[in-house]
């Protein structure tokens, strides 16, 4: 019998999607909540905690490089406890990296915020490991992208959501501060810089409070567990099939689609998070900058709309990922050759151009795996880390160019989705049209 209106046979699951995607709905919401607000701790810390730019930077570098240490023994861990206790679990050691958040603040101690932020990746890491396979094979493979985009749309409401509120809380007459601490001497500067640190304490009591009341819902929560394997039927239909491998390094479409994943987090998290540094950097006021972050994820918001209404009755989920690694290049280099506002705009619609890459490439990497999807998870997974190096480099770059021109990153890191798009899919399948020969 099947689990899907259309009639589609899927992954067995004892009871409708609803329930399971609201469930995933409010992981990805929380997903976005949390790693969006790096966007402001950059800045934020950059004064508080007297950094450079690369420096600051760092603050996405412990963030993301746990998902590079913590992916394989994530989907190791999920193999042993499950999807659902894997899901609450994360949570909790999210909430763990946001309480360190209070003693780093109490003695301003760089070192700890970014214990904390590495806690709260590795919290991450095992939700999303656990969550993005699930929304992935809940349902027929070919709208799988538009399951994504409905997930999207949760994390970029948080996402625009989180650096708004946390940035009026932290970032309200930074300004002045900034200016104010550069001509105190040691003793009152430190009092300013301390009483600054300490703004982050009360937003993330409540943000600990709030993920530890989650971990218990979701723990006691019917939300059922799937079977990855019962998903291979489905994982075949449409132009390509897999053969049954012995070695998850033997599926080159998933391996290529680690390193499509790679490049694609550090770009997305480049637009997102150095759009007000480089707002300040073309001397916008931090009071106007630092609501940058939000319209650039505005312009993922829009993609993830435009994804759920096209995809896949108006176009494939293959036909998005070209059609956005064709406008990141184009937006990265106005980015670079424009001036002044309008450069920031064109940073900011790297949002849009992000919006679909992450739901196409998730789906497409994932065909086919069967009894290694989890670690086929784990490893794209991984590739989150992407977002931990080319950050850090777009850092330096900053420091030892200028911001504008530091965009060169994204360039050819779109060059490689649209690879990945137009070939690097479907190296090591085969098309049904062969075999029927």
């Amino acid at each position: 019998m099947s689990n899907y209106p259309n009639g589609n046979q899927g992954v067995s699951i004892p009871m409708s999607n609803t329930y399971p995607l609201i469930i995933i709905g409010t992981l990805f919401f929380i997903f976005g909540f949390v790693t969006w607000l790096s966007s402001v701790l950059m800045p934020y810390l950059q004064i508080a905690c007297e950094l450079t730019v690369f420096q600051s930077y760092l603050v996405a570098f412990a963030f993301y490089i746990s998902y590079f240490v913590m992916a394989i023994p994530s989907a190791w861990l999920l193999k042993i406890i499950g999807f659902k206790k894997g899901m609450s679990l994360g949570l909790l050691l999210v909430s763990g990296g946001s309480l360190l958040f209070i003693p780093a603040a109490i003695y301003r101690e760089y070192i700890v915020f970014l214990v904390g932020l590495f806690f709260q990746g590795a919290g991450l890491t095992l939700l999303q490991t656990a969550s993005n396979p699930y929304i992935t094979i809940l349902g027929p493979i070919e709208s799988a992208a538009k399951r994504m985009c409905m997930m999207g749309v949760c994390n970029g409401v948080a996402g625009i959501l989180a650096p708004a509120i946390l940035g009026a809380v932290i970032l309200s007459n930074v300004d002045a501060i900034d200016e104010q601490v550069k001509i105190l001497a040691d003793p009152e500067k430190a009092a300013v810089l301390d009483a600054l640190a300490r703004k982050v304490i009360v937003p993330y009591l409540i943000i600990t409070g709030v993920l530890v009341l989650l971990a218990i819902m979701i723990y006691r929560s019917p939300l059922p567990e799937i079977d990855e394997e019962a998903g291979e039927e489905e994982s075949q239909s449409g132009e390509f099939i897999v053969g049954e491998r012995t070695s998850i390094l033997h599926y080159p479409h998933l391996v290529f689609g680690v390193l499509a994943l790679f490049v694609y987090t550090g770009v997305e998290v480049v637009a997102a998070n150095s759009i007000i540094g480089y707002g300040t950097y073309l001397d916008i006021p931090m009071a106007t900058a630092k609501f940058f972050t939000s319209f650039t994820l505005i312009g993922m918001l829009t993609g993830f709309l435009v994804g759920i209404v096209c995809i896949p009755k108006y176009i494939s989920q293959r036909t998005g990922l070209k059609i956005s690694a064709t406008l990141g290049v184009l937006f990265g280099l106005s980015a670079i050759f424009t001036e002044g506002v309008l450069s920031v705009v064109f940073v900011a619609l790297m949002g849009l151009s992000n919006s679909l890459i992450g739901a196409a490439i998730w789906p497409l990497a994932l065909r086919g795996l069967g009894r290694f999807t989890k670690i086929g998870s784990g490893l794209l997974v991984m590739a989150i880390s992407g977002a931990a190096l080319i950050p850090l480099l777009y850092g330096w770059l900053t420091d030892h160019m200028n911001a504008q021109q530091a965009y060169w990153v994204v360039v050819p890191c779109y060059l490689i989705i649209g690879w990945y798009a137009l070939f690097g899919f479907k190296i090591g399948l085969t098309e049904k049209k062969e075999l029927s020969r």
